[in-house]
């Protein structure tokens, strides 16, 4: 059509090989034709102006388009930072006031406090303080999974000794929580920091929507290749359309007056998946029946 066997469109620069792309002062890129080949004077005259202003307006709607994403990924970042910062809030200011009371309380030079007073501030000066500790761990642990550096660092452990890790660092467990162990479980190939993170933050939820008379029930199986963990609560339970989203980051239950910043779960979700195992929801009667399954090795 040029006159010529071939020819190439450059876009986004030109070239003094060829033949410039113009629209009114705007070079858009450049007709490239081998060496010594020249196309007709009258067809490029008429073409190369035509040619020229097609690619502009491709090179427009791409840029337009480029545009309107990066728009549109700005106001997704700052959804989630807003959404963050209103999930974060409370869970800081709840236990920072609580701190704030009790050391204040002991500072305080009119009250005459009783041994057992002083021992029942510094129990919630250090429950806090464990709050804020997990809290700033689940921001830490989300920001890894966004991000793919959470690379889990694998080795063979017992699963009832990852429950036992988990169930350590829970305050009120010992009291609320009740553990039954199948025998002859398989042991699992995890990364224990990144499980035990995946099941304190499942016991910890069902510690939170249980009444505080309600036990809530750990108990450890194994079959089908995989050893599975289950945490059941006595709390309102969750909505079968919810099954599914209770595991998004900043999702919190519409009931049970529990408040929090909706990362425990997708956080548990997330590890568990990075190490080979899935968590899910399972339809319960009454209250919350969460499942965490890992790949079991029974020939270990």
């Amino acid at each position: 059509m040029l006159g010529v066997v071939s020819a190439r469109v450059e876009l986004g620069r030109s070239t003094d090989d060829g033949y410039p792309l113009r629209v009114g002062t705007r070079e858009v890129g450049a007709v490239v034709v081998p060496e010594g080949r020249e196309p007709d004077p009258p067809v490029r005259d008429r073409l190369l102006p035509a040619l020229a202003a097609l690619v502009a307006v491709a090179v427009d709607r791409d840029e337009l388009q480029r545009e309107a994403l990066e728009a549109e990924t700005l106001r997704r970042s700052d959804a989630a930072k807003t959404a963050l910062l209103r999930a974060v809030s409370h869970d800081l200011r709840s236990p920072l006031t609580a701190i704030d009371a009790a050391a204040s309380g002991l500072q305080s030079e009119t009250l005459r406090l009783r041994d057992e007073d002083r021992r029942a501030l510094l129990a919630t000066i250090r429950l806090e303080s464990a709050r804020l500790a997990r809290l700033v761990e689940n921001l830490l642990d989300l920001s890894r999974l966004q991000a793919g550096a959470a690379q889990p660092r694998p080795e063979l452990w017992p699963p009832e000794e990852l429950v036992a890790q988990a169930l350590d660092e829970l305050t009120d467990a010992d009291s609320r929580v009740t553990l039954a162990l199948e025998e002859g479980v398989p042991p699992v190939r995890v990364d224990a920091a990144q499980i035990e993170r995946v099941l304190v933050n499942l016991i910890e939820n069902a510690l939170k929507y249980s009444p505080p008379a309600a036990p809530v029930r750990v108990s450890v199986e194994g079959g089908d290749g995989e050893v599975r963990v289950h945490v059941i609560d006595g709390g309102p339970g969750i909505a079968p359309a919810d099954r599914d989203v209770v595991f998004e980051p900043f999702h919190r239950a519409a009931s049970g007056g529990a408040r929090g910043a909706g990362l425990g779960l997708a956080i548990a979700r997330g590890f568990a998946q990075a190490n080979g195992g899935r968590v899910w929801a399972e339809p319960a009667e009454r209250g919350a029946h969460l499942v965490v399954a890992l790949p079991a090795e029974p020939g270990a």
